[in-house]
């Protein structure tokens, strides 16, 4: 179905049943308990961690496929979000322009920068993806600045000419919407009893996304594909058949920095700004932990991978000192104190410590990512099932 076998489809369905669902499973304790702090499924946090998705999966399209580690991916984000938001300033507050315009300005740039750079491999690929995007964030932040609006990026405003749609009365805050729904309106849906709430931004998001996933498995499974994978194993190997594997990772790149344009024109479309910061090496630093966190050259795993980043981020960088206090008031008060000093280095400000920790630990005893933990466990289980199996009809043989 869809042109995916069995496996790949029911993968698909998880997705999509997983994204409908997602602000439902992240909000499990009741608000007002002591760890209604873990809820994550507020609009902010979940189209972030969706539109990071497709970041990922677009990276790992590279990455994963390919095996060329790219330090530069910011720089193709950052032109996306400069390119929607423009189609915003200039033809019309609804997003699909502005979406339709970061993907083909991210994939016209990543054409460049992927042709210059691809003519090396290994690290040297790595530093020229690098420069590339630190130079193109000097240019934003300093030099183009009546481009890119320098330190303080760009956002619409009631004088900007949108010729596609009538002019905002003085006072009014241009937002962004999709053919009247505006991004942050939520609507509420009631089934047999049960009241759901919709996020507009969210939901339009997770479409993309499900789209975006879609193709990486068409790419995955391809002919294509199979190229890329052959490119990773031995490109030499591969240019002495007679076969020019550039054509194959220069194609892989464009992909990979155009679902990067995508991700920046759906920020745009969030929250109507963009700025030099989303170019910076760290954007880039950011997605590779994604996707080796979640688990490099699989489906899943990246998008995996960017849930647990962006949740990190959201959720135990808000945890101060006194909900640590809070956690442990039914302790003596010399035990309280203990636990907090312990814990305190990790959460809030130190939330990249605990970050890091847990990048070590993942990628000492789980190389693959959290794919391969989620392996490990149902192998566990299913070796379970079939010692129980074989000792249920053990026994009738024993008592024959």
């Amino acid at each position: 179905m869809l042109g995916l076998n069995k496996k790949d489809f029911g993968l698909l369905t998880i997705v999509i049943i997983l994204t409908v669902f997602a602000p439902f499973i992240l909000n499990p304790f009741p608000e007002g308990s002591a760890l209604a702090q873990f809820n994550a499924g507020y609009p902010d946090l979940m189209q972030r961690l969706v539109i990071f998705g497709i970041f990922a999966i677009g990276f790992n399209i590279l990455f994963g496929l390919t095996g060329y580690l790219s330090f530069g991916h910011a720089a193709f984000l950052g032109a996306g979000s400069y390119a929607g938001i423009w189609m915003i300033k200039l033809l019309t507050l609804n997003i699909i322009p502005a979406i339709v315009a970061s993907v083909i300005v991210a994939g016209l740039f990543s054409l460049l920068v992927g042709w210059i750079s691809l003519r090396r491999s290994g690290i040297y690929f790595s530093i020229l993806t690098l420069a590339f995007a630190q130079m193109s964030y000097s240019l934003a932040y300093s030099v183009l600045t009546p481009i890119t609006g320098g330190e303080t990026g760009l956002q619409p405003k009631v004088a900007d000419p949108r010729i596609f749609d009538a002019p905002l009365a003085e006072g009014v805050t241009p937002r962004a919407n999709f053919f009247g729904m505006f991004m942050n309106d939520s609507y509420e849906l009631s089934v047999a009893g049960w009241v759901f709430t919709f996020n507009v931004g969210y939901y339009i998001a997770a479409i993309f996304l499900v789209i975006a996933f879609y193709i990486s498995i068409r790419i995955f499974r391809s002919p294509f594909g199979l190229m890329l994978r052959a490119v990773k194993s031995n490109q030499q190997r591969l240019n002495y058949t007679g076969v020019q594997s550039k054509p194959y990772t220069l194609a892989a790149f464009v992909i990979s920095g155009m679902y990067a344009g995508l991700a920046g024109g759906l920020l745009v479309a969030m929250d109507t700004q963009a700025g030099a910061e989303r170019m910076f090496w760290t954007a880039s630093g950011e997605v590779v932990l994604m996707t080796i966190l979640g688990g490099s050259g699989t489906l899943i795993g990246p998008v995996l991978g960017a849930g647990f980043i962006k949740y990190f981020e959201n959720i135990v960088s808000k945890i101060n000192e006194g909900i640590l206090q809070a956690w442990f008031s039914f302790m003596p008060e010399f035990l309280q104190e203990f636990f907090v000093a312990i814990f305190y280095p990790f959460i809030g400000k130190g939330w990249h410590l605990t970050l890091g920790l847990i990048f070590m630990l993942v990628v000492i005893f789980l190389p693959g990512g959290l794919m391969e933990g989620g392996q490990k466990i149902s192998n566990l289980f299913k070796k379970k099932s079939k010692t129980d199996s074989g000792s249920g009809s053990a026994a009738p043989e024993a008592a024959e």
